[in-house]
């Protein structure tokens, strides 16, 4: 694609990536086959090969955005699918991040959509504040039919039936391993401490099993994905930077030999700090962080992870987007699963997101729930006994649409190795699976 950014305009580093980006570009269409937004709304600005003429018209112009380019924008999930089908490797998730911090800079959203935004960027980011707000959903759910906006409707309605106390083990601490061969942080994140701890609890337990020292850092918290993904600058790399300082202190000090994260959306942004960060003060250790930064299942294929006896247990396998395409991981959790001995299956439409996508669910509730509903659909036509996932943004969005459990891959693995059966497989309101007990 032919760009006509001035010498002046590419001396912003923003601007010098998007440009390189945008020129890679040859218009060839691809990405419509694999965009779910393009699917289901069948327009070409709502396909990545639409928004990036949308957005290159912005940029190149100085333009302040308008209110069609900024709708688009909005409705891109970041799936990242379009990345995995591009031939030319155009990378499109360092386009579209600019992109929304450019809106967010230059556009007056109304006053609804602002709002929204700073109540989601103010609680999702902080787990005991998001407790707080999850219990006051949980006593408004029942009158979320009356709201009258949807996406009111779609808060209420998506906070779970239990909230969970919290877990001791997400605390700055370490866990001695059995047998050490490595020693690696553990991100705990920060969402997903508030709606499920068994996530965190099951991969200290399987990582120490393993020969893993597991260490929570003092200092770390939220990877900053919910506020980047919103054009949020300014206060995603605050949050990053309090990560990449706390654990280049545990590198700088007895060392790491990965950081490991079991929550697929945050790795794809933790392992791009080093892109983030690059013109900052903070660059080498951010490069540093995101060298060493492994999803869960990329540290298990390097551990011993005992193979497992056929057990006749049928999982199907939902792959989360940030992880298939924002990291291109795709066999190692279902090469893990087949080890410890589950028949694992995956829905015919595998490659396409479930609508969940961090905030996406809560600000675009209705494109969100289609993609839920076909989601849904195909998993449920393998007739599994369990649904697993490695993202509790899925876990969340798929698991309000079926009765078939819905679990972690890292706790099926803990689980088949000698750890507790996960508590979700015997959740009240939830189809009890046939399993046969696990060694």
């Amino acid at each position: 694609m032919q760009t006509t950014f001035t010498p002046e305009q590419l001396k912003d580093p923003g601007i010098a990536r998007s440009n390189e980006i945008l020129r890679s570009c040859v218009h060839c269409g691809f990405c419509t086959a694999t965009c779910p937004t393009y699917q289901v709304l069948g327009d070409e600005l709502d396909s990545p090969r639409g928004r990036i003429y949308l957005i290159k018209d912005m940029l190149e112009n100085e333009r302040k955005p308008d209110e069609k380019t900024v709708k688009h924008i909005d409705r891109c999930l970041s799936c990242l699918a379009c990345m995995t089908t591009c031939p030319s490797g155009v990378h499109y998730m360092h386009l579209v991040d600019h992109a929304r911090a450019y809106i967010e800079k230059n556009y007056d959203r109304p006053w609804s959509d602002r709002a929204l935004r700073w109540l989601l960027a103010r609680i999702l980011p902080y787990p005991m504040r998001f407790r707080v707000a999850l219990l006051g959903a949980k006593i408004g759910r029942p009158f979320a039919k009356w709201m009258p906006d949807v996406r009111l409707r779609a808060m209420l309605e998506m906070a779970p039936k239990t909230i969970p106390p919290v877990s001791r083990n997400d605390d700055p601490q370490t866990f001695p391993a059995k047998d050490k061969k490595m020693r690696v942080a553990l991100m705990t994140g920060c969402a997903q401490k508030a709606l499920n701890t068994d996530i965190n609890d099951a991969t200290i337990r399987l990582l120490t099993r393993l020969g893993a020292e597991v260490v929570v850092a003092e200092g770390a918290g939220c990877c900053g994905a919910l506020t980047h993904h919103m054009g949020k600058e300014d206060e995603s790399h605050a949050t990053a930077a309090k990560n990449i300082r706390a654990w280049a202190k545990e590198m700088d000090g007895e060392g790491l030999d990965a950081i490991v994260i079991n929550t697929s959306g945050c790795g794809t942004t933790v392992k791009d700090y080093g892109h983030m960060f690059r013109n900052d003060s903070l660059a080498d250790d951010a490069a540093r962080v995101s060298a060493i930064a492994m999803d869960v299942s990329e540290l298990l294929m390097k551990l011993d992870l005992p193979a497992g006896e056929d057990k006749a247990t049928k999982v199907a396998y939902h792959a989360a987007c940030s992880l298939q395409h924002g990291q291109q991981i795709k066999t190692f959790p279902k090469d893990l699963l087949k080890k410890a001995g589950f028949t694992v299956l995956e829905p015919a439409d595998s490659h396409l997101c479930c609508g969940s996508a961090g905030t996406y669910n809560l600000m675009q509730p209705e494109i969100s729930k289609q993609l839920k509903d076909r989601k849904v659909r195909t998993l449920e036509a393998l007739t599994p006994d369990i649904i697993a996932a490695g993202n509790i943004g899925c876990m969340m969005q798929i698991g309000g649409g079926t009765d078939v459990p819905i679990v972690h891959t890292v706790e099926l693995l803990d689980w088949a190795t000698g750890g507790p059966q996960p508590p979700a497989l015997t959740a009240p309101g939830k189809r009890e699976p046939q399993i046969p007990i696990l060694r």
